[in-house]
Order: C-alpha cells, then structure tokens, then sequence
C-alpha cells in the first residue's frame, strides 16, 4: 500500500520542481532563445511572488508531517560559507527542529579560511591546534587537513561535550580570525550541514569542495546546500559534484525555496543512515527529493 508519507514526498518533489522553476528563471531551454527573446523574456522569466507565497505556504503545511522523527536523536551542526544567507540558514534550523534535531550551533568559515591565497596559514593553525589528530597529519591535500580539524572541533559523540583538543582547535581557529560563532557549541554534533552562498565561489569552491569532504568524513555525514545558483558553474555545489566527494557528501541546490530547505532536512536524514545523493534542481543527479 502506498504510505502518506509517499505522497508528502511525491507532491513535495512536484513542488520543489515548481519552484526550482520559478526559482531558476531562464533555465537551460532557455538559453538558446536567449538572444532572441531579449528583455521581454527576462521579464516573463522574473520569480512570481504569489506563486513563492503558495509554495511557502505549502511547503509549512506539509513539512511536519514529512519530517517527523526523521532526525530524531540526531544532533546537527550548522557550518555557514561566505555569503550564506542568514534567512535560508534560519529557516532550515526550523525544519531541522520539525524533523527532531537538535542542533548544537552554528560555526561561519570566513572569507580569509576559503581564500587559497590563506592556504598555508590556515594549514598552520590546524596542523599546531590538531597535532594529535591523526586525520590532520595523514590527509592528502592542505584543506583535507583544515576540515578534518575544523570537523574535529564540533563533530563526535553527538551530545557529549566538547573535550580539550575540540575547545583548543576552535579556539585557534577563532583567534586566527578563520571562522566566527553565531552560537558556539558545546557539544558534539552528530551530522553537519554546510550552507553555501548565490555567489560564484571561483577558486574557494573547490576549497569548499574539500572542507565539506573532510568535515563530512569527521562525523556522520554532511550536506552541502545552497541557493539555485550554487550548482551552476563557479558554484560551491557545483564544484562539490565535479569533485571526487561527489558520492560521499550530499548535496541541495534549492534552498532559496521553502521546499529546498525541507529538502536540506531529508538529506541529512539519509546521510544519517550512511547514504548520500544531489537533490534539488534537474541539475541534481538523484532528483528534487530524497525518497
């Protein structure tokens, strides 16, 4: 018999692609009319607020029944790039708690950590707070080093409290002026969910890339989301997917919707359960929703 929560996730799916839509504007099709079409159909293709107030709507009508107990016992870090968006990030604290997490704060990387210019300085901060780790002597490029020990210093023993060498990791990282806290945790998180920016990322997102493979790797799992442009080229979901974490970290493309951010919380349930995916926009090779 097919269950309720298969048509939650199957109407959700024709939502989000609705939205993703909306969202996305002149997509691919839309290309190669571009230059034809001119102003009249950038205007056309322009997001319709009523319809983003629909999906919003929907999307919170339907998100509790979705979520419920999908991350239950979970405890989950939120880890922010440069550019996040802090409303996306806020609303995703909202479905992460709808789907029974508790996350234990929110770490942002700053724009010296992901700039290669930075490279060997932040190495250095990580190689001198995490001698004793072994995945920072051991791992095979200068940001596997930097994420392993940014990843050591939230994730573990999900709500066991932080011990000496994650206080003095993230306080090296924090007086190295490498990331900031908009609530420091306390405790380790279970799985992490690093939220990217619309911006083109370029150089940093291949640096981002990396640190989300090796955070991922520090605990349970990790997702990498972020707005429709992120997996776009020059974008940090688009060079997660080009990379070789592609099948190990997951990733969302369409947090700029209300049904992406519900998206974001189903992800990391399957991460959760040791399997990762791309969800979101037809760009994403598993479809718009975790099944």
């Amino acid at each position: 018999m097919i269950s309720f929560r298969y048509h939650l996730v199957s109407i959700a799916a024709v939502l989000l692609s609705l939205a993703a839509g909306v969202a996305l504007g002149a997509g691919p099709l839309d290309d190669a009319t571009a230059g034809l079409a001119g102003d009249a159909a950038a205007s056309e293709a322009s997001p319709d607020p009523a319809v983003a107030l629909f999906e919003s709507g929907y999307a919170a009508r339907t998100s509790g029944a979705l979520l419920k107990d999908a991350l239950k016992d979970q405890s989950v870090v939120v880890i922010t790039l440069p550019g996040a968006r802090s409303e996306e990030m806020k609303d995703i604290r909202v479905e992460l708690d709808k789907a029974g997490a508790s996350v234990t704060g929110e770490v942002q990387l700053t724009a010296k950590l992901v700039d290669p210019a930075n490279r060997q300085f932040a190495e250095g901060v990580a190689q001198q707070s995490a001698s004793d780790v072994e995945g920072v002597t051991k791992a095979g490029d200068s940001y596997g080093r930097i994420g392993t020990a940014l990843g050591r210093s939230v994730l573990g023993g999900g709500g066991e409290k932080l011990d000496t060498t994650a206080t003095t990791i993230s306080s090296a990282f924090d007086e190295g002026r490498l990331v900031a806290y908009a609530a420091k945790p306390t405790e380790f998180a279970d799985l992490a969910v690093v939220l990217s920016g619309p911006g083109r990322a370029e150089d940093a997102g291949s640096v981002s890339a990396q640190l989300s493979k090796a955070i991922d790797a520090a605990g349970g799992g990790a997702v990498l989301a972020g707005p429709s442009t992120s997996s776009q080229d020059g974008g940090a979901v688009a060079a997660l997917r080009d990379s070789d974490a592609a099948t190990q970290v997951s990733s969302v493309d369409v947090t700029d919707t209300a049904a992406g951010r519900v998206v974001v919380a189903l992800a990391l349930a399957r991460e959760a359960e040791g399997q990762s995916g791309a969800w979101g926009t037809s760009r994403s090779a598993d479809g718009a929703v975790p099944r």
